[in-house]
């Protein structure tokens, strides 16, 4: 897979970081499957590792994410207070659909591995991020999809060979206070390899997300976030569309560990199962997913 010049570059800063120090520099913590995640997913990026069902009402279908994001290394450096970590992504996300009176048919999928290298330096409270995904994504419709009955695919609609190996690059600025946490973020990916030829190579996103800890309190015991998310992907097959998503909604636990998260959201943009890429949808769901580091 020949990956773009901009992330050997990256991958060539981040060794020369860990390696390329001096010894009056000081030296390096690193740390084995540290605890905890380095970068948490983006929360209104519908791609982003998860373990959760979302319901759509209008239709009751349901989007269904199942996968996670662990970190398998960690390097610290006291001396700039700078961290890099290195770890692997595996996760899928699934239409489940009614058809002929079987419920929760699998009518679409898509797959995605691959790994991630985070680099972050604190400012204080705050900090400023680094994030790069190096990603396959394949979709496909299966069985939920086929009438068995007509032996042919359901509204005729036929599978098509959807492949993309992607690189993308992510910078984020976090703040982080008592009443306030702020994540506001932008960047980019890059197709190297890209199935149908027509899509767009580049595409570009930005976002942000707001936590407010202290509005509730504590539930059992637990912190209670009340939070509110947004993300803008530009993507497209022969012209850029704009891809809107909006979510609001509460984690139970800390910001930035195990819980569980109730939200609802609104979608503006192409469906987000790649095989239905031509279509574009106004979707309002609600949901739950948990958080698990």
């Amino acid at each position: 897979m020949n990956h773009p010049k901009f992330i050997l570059l990256f991958l060539f800063s981040v060794l020369t970081n860990l390696f390329g120090q001096e010894p009056n520099e000081g030296k390096s913590n690193f740390e084995f499957l540290p605890s905890g995640l380095h970068f948490q997913s983006l929360k209104a990026n519908y791609q982003e590792a998860k373990i959760g069902v979302l319901y759509f009402p209008s239709n009751k279908n349901l989007k269904i994410d199942l996968g996670n994001s662990i970190d398998l290394f960690s390097f610290h450096f006291p001396q700039d207070d700078v961290r890099v970590t290195m770890g692997i992504d595996f996760f899928a996300y699934a239409l489940s659909t009614s058809f002929a009176g079987n419920r929760l048919q699998i009518d679409a999928l898509d797959g995605l591995f691959g790994g991630n290298t985070v680099i972050s330096k604190k400012m204080g409270e705050d900090r400023i991020v680094a994030h790069l995904r190096v990603l396959h994504n394949s979709a496909h419709l299966v069985d939920g999809h086929f009438n068995q009955v007509t032996n042919s695919w359901i509204g005729n609609k036929k599978p098509i060979p959807y492949t993309k190996d992607f690189g993308e690059l992510v910078f984020a600025y976090e703040h982080n206070s008592y009443s306030v946490l702020l994540k506001s973020y932008g960047g980019f990916s890059y197709a190297s390899l890209i199935r149908p030829s027509t899509l767009k190579r580049w595409n570009f996103l930005l976002g942000f997300e707001t936590a407010f800890p202290s509005l509730i309190g504590k539930v059992f015991d637990k912190p209670a976030n009340l939070f509110i998310a947004y993300n803008l992907l530009l993507n497209g097959e022969n012209t850029y569309n704009g891809n809107s998503d909006l979510m609001a909604g509460i984690k139970f636990g800390s910001w930035k560990e195990k819980g569980i998260t109730l939200y609802a959201e609104y979608y503006l943009g192409q469906r987000r199962f790649d095989e239905y890429y031509k279509e574009r949808v106004k979707e309002f769901g609600i949901g739950f997913y948990v958080d698990f580091f």
